[in-house]
């Protein structure tokens, strides 16, 4: 249940982030959008706690994710508090970019779950 609750949220925050991306920011369904994308990256890294078949039982090195992912949110939410456009940007980008990108690509490796879920082998 874990994996496929984390799943869910990834592939979502992954679109709606990708989105968010390209749409005007400041207006009110960028703000909308930016919350739901905020609680979808805490359910990714709350569900990533509960994920431990890769390494018996144990944390592995793909959890670094999460307290980036956390740390990160932190940073973005902040910035926007502080109300420094510039910043906020840059950290939510840059959340996007690690804790999205490279992370799904370190879970698409040959031989993982989500390798053999949407390949086969």
């Amino acid at each position: 249940m874990a994996v496929q609750v984390h799943a869910f949220g990834a592939i979502s925050a992954f679109g709606l982030g990708s989105a968010q991306m390209v749409l005007p920011k400041g207006r009110t369904a960028h703000m909308v959008m930016g919350w739901i994308w905020v609680g979808l990256m805490v359910l990714v890294a709350i569900s990533a706690f509960f994920i431990r078949g890769i390494n018996h039982g144990s944390f592995s090195p793909i959890h670094l994710f999460i307290p980036l992912t956390i740390f990160g949110l932190y940073g973005g939410l902040s910035a926007l508090y502080r109300q420094d456009g510039h910043g906020h940007g840059r950290a939510m980008r840059g959340l996007f970019t690690r804790a999205l990108v490279l992370a799904g690509l370190f879970a698409f490796l040959p031989g993982r779950l989500m390798w053999v879920s949407v390949f086969g082998s």
